[in-house]
């Protein structure tokens, strides 16, 4: 099951240490769910990051969440996968991510995977992804974002749309810092999916801890 809180997101890093050292700093501050996302790196890297990963969260008893490859998610246990509108069919990686595959010598079960959904501003997409099997739905960008500064702005009014049109849980996404935080978790977000507020700052245990505290506060 997806977890309320923090959503933290890894950035474009290539250093594979600096980004275990940040991310368990964000980890031991009480967060519970990590989306790796890299655009840039190669098959090579990606693997050995979500595999490293993989390990870290674990010890912390964190959801990994892979952005964009239902493959590296399988190949790597991850706890789901998470997918744009050009990223693959949502219904066909539900039922991926339900089958059965092969594993030390006999089928496994891969049972409770978590499938999410970009919706960006669209309701018909959330609906449509509700009904293939989403987990969660996330929306954005709610604010200028370095990671996608070219994408269109979703109000805070959508995500109380969303919440009754579909019932599931909801991430906002998108140049959320501390200050901007309160008024998406009022407006209905159960997710904060957070980049560059927590790794390109100076003490990320620190940054995810205020983040936190506003879920705690809600609870």
């Amino acid at each position: 099951m997806i977890r309320r809180g923090l959503y933290a997101v890894t950035p474009d890093w290539d250093d594979t240490r600096r980004l275990l050292d940040v991310t368990a700093r964000i980890l031991e501050a009480g967060c519970r769910v990590l989306q790796y996302r890299h655009k840039r790196a190669d098959a090579t890297l990606r693997s050995a990051q979500a595999m490293a990963l993989r390990t870290l969260t674990r010890r912390h008893d964190a959801l990994l969440i892979i952005n964009d490859e239902i493959d590296l998610a399988l190949a790597v246990e991850a706890d789901g996968v998470h997918l744009g509108a050009d990223d693959g069919d949502l219904a066909q990686a539900r039922a991926r991510l339900d089958a059965l595959r092969p594993g030390h010598g006999q089928a496994q079960a891969m049972p409770g995977r978590i499938l999410g959904a970009t919706c960006y501003q669209s309701i018909e997409r959330a609906r449509a992804a509700a009904a293939a099997g989403a987990d969660y739905l996330a929306f954005g960008s709610f604010f200028a974002s370095s990671s996608k500064p070219g994408a269109r702005r979703a109000q805070p009014a959508l995500l109380g749309a969303a919440r009754a049109a579909t019932g599931l849980p909801l991430c906002a996404i998108g140049g959320i810092t501390p200050a901007r935080a309160p008024a998406l978790i009022e407006a209905g977000a159960d997710l904060l999916a957070v980049i560059s507020a927590l790794y390109d700052s100076d003490d990320a245990y620190r940054a995810a801890r205020r983040f936190m505290q506003f879920f705690e506060e809600t609870a």
